[in-house]
């Protein structure tokens, strides 16, 4: 593959251009000077926040929240977290709309409470309904093929599949069903869910995910602002590497040097 400059290869969702392939999530941080200074070390291309947040104090959940967001000066991508009913999320989707002034929603819909796995039987309607009221929807999703292909039939431009459940930081567990998405499906693919180390999401990427979308692995590391710079890292570097194309595995040795045994500057010209 021909390597691109940094404008041609951005990250294009719904149109829009984001020179970071690396979203971040805005919750479970130590405090909120931690939050700010790992999204500014990350700079991700957005920050995800939920009307549902849940804090520990008032400056994680208040005014001061919201000020915050401001200051970053980051794309916000709302989301549906803890919806359970499919209603539920098309009506935090709406408030979402109001309260961030986006269109831009991260689809949540959530149908089992332990592993947080979403509810693949009505989650392409809920998409489509949101769809069809001037969302753009960005769904996260399990591994399916075919769930994300109907994803994508009813209108979605980018789909969000999970490595792991969330929280878990396992990685991928299904590299076979990770890797037949990025060989069927043309539009964007986030991995949203699951990663808990840097070299996770270098795998991803080194796959030909587009991005990826991390929280936990950030938040509840020891160092939270190194572990964003860490994470955005391996981000490029496996975006990078699958823009060079890797070498084939080979079964056998392979020597590096085609003639053994003799020095070079003998060899016969």
């Amino acid at each position: 593959m021909n390597a691109l400059s940094s404008s041609e290869d951005a990250l294009v969702l719904y149109g829009q251009r984001f020179q970071s392939r690396l979203l971040l999530g805005t919750s479970r941080y130590p405090s909120p000077a931690v939050l700010e200074a790992a999204v500014a070390r990350a700079q991700p291309a957005m920050v995800t926040a939920s009307l549902r947040r849940q804090g520990s104090n008032a400056a994680e959940t208040g005014s001061d929240f919201w000020a915050l967001l401001k200051r970053l000066n980051v794309p916000v991508l709302p989301n549906t977290a803890g919806c359970m009913r499919l209603q539920e999320a098309i009506t935090t989707a709406q408030m979402a709309r109001e309260v961030f002034e986006t269109p831009w929603i991260k689809l949540e819909l959530i149908g089992d409470d332990y592993t947080l796995q979403p509810d693949t039987l009505n989650l392409v309607e809920a998409a489509s309904i949101l769809i069809k009221d001037g969302f753009q929807v960005l769904p996260y999703c399990t591994e399916d093929l075919v769930l994300c292909q109907r994803l994508v039939d009813v209108g979605c431009q980018a789909v969000m599949p999970w490595a792991a459940p969330i929280g878990t930081g396992r990685g991928p567990v299904n590299p076979y069903a990770m890797q037949t998405l990025r060989e069927r499906l043309d539009v964007p693919l986030i991995c949203d869910a699951g990663l808990g180390l840097p070299s996770h999401a270098c795998q991803v990427m080194e796959w030909g995910f587009d991005g990826v979308l991390l929280n936990t692995a950030v938040a509840l590391s020891q160092d939270p602002v190194a572990m964003a710079g860490a994470f955005a890292d391996a981000t490029a570097a496996g975006h990078a590497a699958y823009r060079a194309g890797a070498m084939q595995a080979q079964d056998m040795a392979q020597p590096s040097t085609p003639v053994l045994g003799t020095p070079f500057w003998h060899q016969s010209h």
